[in-house]
């Protein structure tokens, strides 16, 4: 058993191919497939369901991947340790992130980037719910996501952090209206939800948090949302919006993104935001996740912050 199968088998897993796994390892797929192959008959048993167009894991494969990720974990361990002997940090940095993230991470891995260099910085994006399971199974360093409280917004009642996580909070972010700038309520300073009323509406996928967070306030001011198109992409919302599918609830960052294209529209108090935090294992945290986050505190603790 050698540690390049079971990082080709890490690779699979997370790409879900072996054609995307070989472009991500840059090497041929026949001879990724041939080391797979070796590994399952050094174990065995098939780690892998090819029956499928998506790869999948078989029951043999769910059992030994936790064993393949800890060795390769402690062998990428062992390696930072020798280097870090000489006073310098190496390794990766795997950062997870909802989408359209608070321009404060992006200053954060830049500061981070500039003080470690020898550290490469890999930048995931994903819903809430799959990127505190990447962060528990030790894929990802740590990961901003939206949060109330200790809960992630996956429904109605939310589901709490899993077990062995922590978290850390790191912004409140305005929701804004989002409009055409042609639109009638585009030369509003402010607006009320009140005043969305029976008007045109998109918005995220139902149990995404942003939807969530637009249900609710709503239904606190006596209506429902009249959503007309939807998306799981948040990078998707302004461009429905400047089609002319309605208008939208969205972080202010994001609107900012696609300003000359859209109009940003303040609500009144008191208006709903979103809650951001940063997630890690708090039993296992490798020297580069470790040195981010001590970066990230500073940053809470300067004035202003």
């Amino acid at each position: 058993m050698e540690l390049r199968q079971l990082h080709y088998l890490l690779a699979i897993v997370e790409e879900g191919s072996f054609t995307r796994a070989a472009a991500r390892v840059h090497v041929a797929q026949p001879a990724i497939s041939q080391q797979i192959a070796q590994l399952e008959r050094e174990l065995g048993e098939r780690l892998f369901d090819r029956s499928e167009r998506r790869i999948r894991l078989t029951p043999a494969g769910e059992a030994f991947l936790p064993y393949a990720r800890a060795a390769l974990d402690a062998a990428a361990s062992g390696r930072d340790a020798v280097v870090a002997l000489r006073g310098v940090l190496a390794g990766r940095l795997t950062v997870g992130t909802i989408p359209s993230p608070p321009l404060s991470l992006l200053d954060q891995l830049a500061r981070f980037r500039r003080r470690h260099p020898g550290v490469r910085i890999t930048l995931r994006t994903g819903d809430p719910e799959e990127l505190t399971a990447q962060v528990a199974a030790g894929a990802l360093d740590a990961a901003v996501i939206g949060v109330s409280g200790n809960r992630l917004p996956a429904g109605p009642a939310g589901q709490r952090l899993p077990v062995g996580l922590t978290s850390r909070d790191v912004a409140e972010e305005a929701l804004v209206i989002v409009v055409t700038p042609g639109h009638p309520l585009a030369a509003k300073p402010q607006l009320s939800l009140s005043e969305l009323r029976g008007e045109p509406m998109v918005t995220l996928t139902w149990g995404a948090g942003l939807r969530i967070a637009l249900e609710t306030a709503c239904a606190e001011e006596g209506f429902l949302p009249e959503v007309t198109a939807e998306t799981d992409d948040l990078t998707l919302l302004t461009d429905l919006v400047r089609h002319g599918f309605g208008v939208a609830l969205m972080p202010r960052s994001a609107a900012e993104r696609a300003r000359p294209q859209v109009v940003t529209i303040p609500l009144r108090p008191p208006a709903p935001s979103r809650s951001l935090a940063l997630v890690w294992r708090r039993d296992r945290l490798s020297a580069q996740g470790r040195a981010f986050l001590d970066l990230a505190g500073q940053d809470l603790d300067e004035p202003g912050a």
